[in-house]
Parts: C-alpha cells; structure tokens; sequence
C-alpha cells in the first residue's frame, strides 16, 4: 500500500494544463425541460461561462466530453471559446486519451471535472479529479476535490479561478472584458 502523503490541492493545480468537463451535472444542474414538441432546455450558470471565455483568452486549453448530443451546447462551448467539444461520447475515456494525445500532455497533466457514474474512468485517469458537491456518491469517492459549489451554478468557475490564481492569470488585464 502506498503511503505517500498526496501533494496538496493548490500545488496539484500548478502541475495541471488543461481542463476538460463533462456537461449535464457540470455545466448544468442536471435538470432537463422537456418542451412540447419535445426539445430539451437546460440553464447553465453565466458565472461559468465567464470562467470558461477568460480562461480561453489567457490560453486555458478547455474541452468538453458529453455522452449528449445537443448542437446548442456546442454553439454554447464554441461562444466560450471552446474549441474542444465531443458530443455522443458514450465512452469518454477514448475521448480524454484522444484529447491528451492530441494536445501533447500525459492525462496527469489534465484536469477532468464529471459528476456521474460514465465519467469515474476519466476521474480515475485524470491527473486531478474534481466534481461538484451534488456529485454521485461513487464520483465523490474517487475525486481529489469536491468543489463547494453544485452543477450548473458555479463549480466549473470554482476550479478554474484557483487554478488561474495559482498561475497568476486571473485577474490580469484581460480580465475585465468579456
């Protein structure tokens, strides 16, 4: 067994160079609107979004892997400036490899934020394995950090912030546009 004290949360988060999250239960709160004529709405926090777009500007690589498969979430994620959106993922895993190899980095180089049972392989791959406080008990079990904050109204902000702090992008001079 190994008993090598883990390296604190802060000083992982300065080892990691990028993020990738799932969306529903991350972006979003979980909660799907079925219309009539049966179209999904689900609201998404505009705190995250800010996150996501200053991160972007500042060279923040951003992904997202979603077993969903709305156009609306890539328009949304393309908006942000997030050019690394899988959609109909039914196996993420494959995906997240694909998105290191692409970019170059070993997967303890990523952070992987999900809140459900499909994303514990990606969360045990991950260099750093974080979810939302309204994670399912299985991904809390396997995360190295739960984030105050629930799906969809702030958790994808959370992360990002103090990674962008400890790296000492946060507040620099294009913080103050959108």
């Amino acid at each position: 067994m190994d008993t090598t004290p883990s390296r604190p949360f802060k000083q992982r988060l300065q080892q990691i160079e990028a993020f990738v999250f799932d969306n529903d239960g991350v972006f979003t709160n979980g909660t799907v609107f079925l219309m009539p004529g049966g179209e999904q709405v689900r609201t998404a926090s505009t705190r995250d979004g800010y996150a996501v777009q200053h991160a972007a500007k500042c060279g923040v690589r951003i992904a997202m892997i979603s077993g969903g498969r709305s156009e609306e979430v890539v328009r949304r994620m393309n908006g942000l400036g997030v050019t690394e959106v899988i959609m109909g993922a039914s196996e993420k895993l494959g995906s997240f490899e694909s998105l290191c190899s692409r970019w170059g980095l070993q997967a303890d180089q990523v952070c992987y934020m999900g809140d459900d049972i499909p994303d514990i392989p990606v969360l045990q791959a991950a260099g750093l394995a974080c979810c939302p406080n309204d994670a399912v008990p299985e991904v809390r079990a396997v995360s190295d950090y739960v984030s105050p904050m629930p799906g969809g109204t702030g958790c994808v902000r959370d992360i990002l912030e103090q990674a962008m702090k400890v790296k000492g992008l946060w507040m620099n001079d294009r913080a103050h546009a959108w």
